[in-house]
Formats: C-alpha cells, structure tokens, sequence
C-alpha cells in the first residue's frame, strides 16, 4: 500500500472541505456576536504607537478590532481590561498591516475577539499575520482568541495565524443541530461547571490542554505553548455582557463568568498555566 505524505493528506482534506464549502455553506468559521462587523474606519480607539521604542511593561496589550470583528465583542473586551486595569493599544486592519514584526512584539499580548474569522483574515495581508506569527513563535507574544479569535488562531486556508502547528477547527457540535447561540455547560477540572454564551464558536480539539469542555466532552477551551508564546483559544464568551444573555438561562451570575473571562485574559498575559485535562 502506498503510504502518502502528511503535507498531502492535509492539502487533499481541505481540497474536499472547500468543495463542502462551496455546496455546503457550512464551514464559514464566523463566530456571531451581537454588534455591527467593525470595519476599517473606526477612529474612536487608540492607534497604536509607530516607534519601536515601545516596551511591553508600558502598554502590554494589543487588542485587534479590524474589520471582521464584532462591535459588541470589542466592547466587552474593551469593558473586561478596563475592571482588570491593564492598559492596551488598539489596532484597525489597516494599522496591524502597517506594523512591522519588531512594533507587534513590542506587546506583550495580542488580543482577538469574536467576528467572522474568514473577513478577519480577507482584510489582513499575508506579511501581517506572518509578522503575528513570528511574533509568538520566535518572539514569545502571547495570543488569546476569543471564539473567530480562536477559529483565527488556528490553521485556515483563509489565512489564519497557524499557532496550532496545522490543527484547524470545525464548529461545536450545536452548530450542526441548527442552534446558533445558547447557555453552553463548561466543565473544569477540579472547579466548578460554569453556564457561558456560546455563538457559533468552536471546538477545539486536537491541540494544546483542555482547560474546559463542552457537554459533548470536546474541548471549549484550549491553552498551550506556541513556539516561544503563550497560546489561549476559547470557543465561549465568557466576557459577554448581560444583554447579550435575553432570551437564554443561565445558572452561573454574569459577573461570575465575566470574573473568568478576566481569569483566560491574565493567564495569557502572563503565560500562566491553568488546571487542565
């Protein structure tokens, strides 16, 4: 029997998920949030500086709020770093497209929230996200991807960061069943189940530890090193405001859930360990 290469096995399963795709529709990797798509115009947020003098103990923080991310996310994570007190820069599409490998690693962390994954990669150059890239693998970045964050964290043919080393991510199973948004049941090891909002966001499996599962015991919650870097992906929103919850029941408090989303956003800052499976 002839035994075929990894590298085309690969190329051979994604050739057959962009026929799904094209008949299909079902592999879009967005991940809905309530708010409008931010687009490129948006001057209401802190530009990042042009000098490469920037050090990581002064702004720690990049938050990405180009064009494929949701209003309403970027406002809930802009919301959750202003209760923890750590200080950030924001940048559009077209800024991160303009900053050069050595400005990116001047962060600490970079920070992408929920979206639609596929416009966030359509809007960034192939030297921006190979610049992020490099930026976590040689240069010991820290990434958290917040559900399209986590989908842009992965391996896609929609020019995604590849942190994972070519393990991409389909959608968590309610997705299939017609559901687009609930109360999803996280699971933690030795810790309490939390009740979080889930919209169209992945299951991570197949890379890094297991830091929560869904019900279906696939992984919500991802954490693992990245080269150099500190990599969290999480298919959830933990940071999701109240309004975001009409309509859905919840037994855990929001400020419960908010109180974790602050724990993912420290633990990728600092490059922390959490209990895991």
């Amino acid at each position: 029997m002839r035994h075929f290469p990894h590298s085309a096995i690969r190329k051979l399963r994604w050739l057959l998920l962009i026929i799904v795709t094209a008949t299909t529709g079902l592999f879009t990797t967005a991940c809905g949030t309530p708010g409008a798509t931010v687009g490129m115009a948006n001057t209401n947020n802190t530009a990042p500086p042009a000098t490469t003098a920037l050090t990581t103990s002064s702004v720690p923080i990049l938050l990405f709020i180009g064009t494929g991310t949701s209003s309403g996310d970027v406002s809930a994570v802009e919301t959750l770093l202003g209760s923890l007190k750590l200080s950030y820069h924001t940048a559009t599409s077209s800024q991160l497209n303009s900053m050069s490998e050595t400005q990116i690693r001047a962060y600490k962390l970079l920070i992408v929230p929920g979206g639609n994954s596929i416009t966030i990669g359509k809007y960034l150059s192939k030297t921006a996200t190979t610049n992020i890239q490099n930026a976590v693998q040689q240069g010991g970045m820290h990434y958290l991807g917040f559900c399209a964050g986590g989908f842009f964290g992965g391996y896609s043919i929609y020019n995604g960061l590849n942190l994972t080393s070519g393990v991409w991510f389909n959608f968590y199973a309610d997705y299939f069943k017609g559901i687009h948004k609930a109360a999803v049941e996280i699971s933690r090891p030795g810790q309490s189940t939390l009740d979080i909002y889930w919209q169209d966001g992945p299951q991570l499996s197949g890379w890094g530890s297991a830091v929560g599962k869904y019900s279906d015991g696939t992984p919500a919650i991802v954490e693992g090193k990245s080269g150099l870097g500190w990599v969290i992906l999480t298919g959830i929103h933990p940071e999701a405001p109240l309004s975001w919850r009409t309509g859905m029941s919840f037994t855990t408090t929001v400020s419960t859930d908010i109180a974790y989303a602050g724990t993912l956003v420290k633990a990728a800052l600092y490059g922390t360990a959490l209990p895991h499976y």
